[in-house]
């Protein structure tokens, strides 16, 4: 249970044992240790059972699938976002990408394991572009630049990477054409050693 738990960025590996996370926390964790071996551990408690992400994530291991019920929010207008701008590029590693398939097969070929298009593990239904599982950096490309509305949309989905305290990792147009100069930099900060690709020149 801690390695999904890990994965959701409720609690972090440590030398020994678990640590607590700001986003755990959130959600209820309390940290212990043991008393003989001081091997930190955390406690949770029954309500967490009840967690959509975490429920999500149990269904997907187990292969079933989860239906989204349908709302006028804010929340399901940028999922709608996802049908009207389909994924339709495949990417090397066989991701469907719009965008954001040059970070794909950047983050692909220097053998970075991610994810694309993934919920944030949090009760806001907010998708996140790539989630790095090693470092659990996220990393958002910010396109449309010129667009108020998807501009407007982005800074409220920044904000709330800040309100959870995720590792993020924000990517500009600019960027795109320099990814071998400006993405292994980023990720050293979090701890990522990105081999040089030599894809984008």
């Amino acid at each position: 249970m801690n390695p999904i738990l890990s994965e959701l960025g409720f609690v972090q590996k440590s030398v020994k044992g678990w640590v607590l996370t700001k986003l755990g926390l959130s959600v209820g964790g309390k940290q212990l240790e043991y008393d003989k071996t001081g091997i930190p551990y955390v406690n949770w408690p029954k309500n967490i059972l009840q967690n959509k992400r975490l429920v999500e994530t149990i269904d997907e291991l187990q292969g079933k699938e989860t239906i989204e019920p349908v709302s006028n929010s804010e929340e399901s207008k940028s999922l709608g976002f996802r049908e009207k701008f389909e994924a339709k590029h495949r990417s090397a590693d066989g991701h469907y990408a719009r965008a954001e398939m040059l970070i794909d097969n950047w983050l692909y070929m220097s053998e970075i394991a991610h994810a694309y298009e993934r919920k944030l593990p949090i009760e806001e239904d907010v998708y996140t572009d790539f989630y790095l599982p090693v470092g659990k950096v996220y990393i958002e490309y910010c396109g449309l630049e010129n667009d108020p509305k998807y501009a407007e949309r982005k800074q409220k989905k920044i904000e709330i990477y800040e309100k959870y305290g995720f590792n993020l990792i924000e990517l500009q147009d600019i960027d795109i054409q320099h990814l071998d100069d400006i993405l292994p930099k980023k990720l050293l900060k979090f701890g990522i050693q990105a081999w040089d690709t030599g894809i984008l020149n």
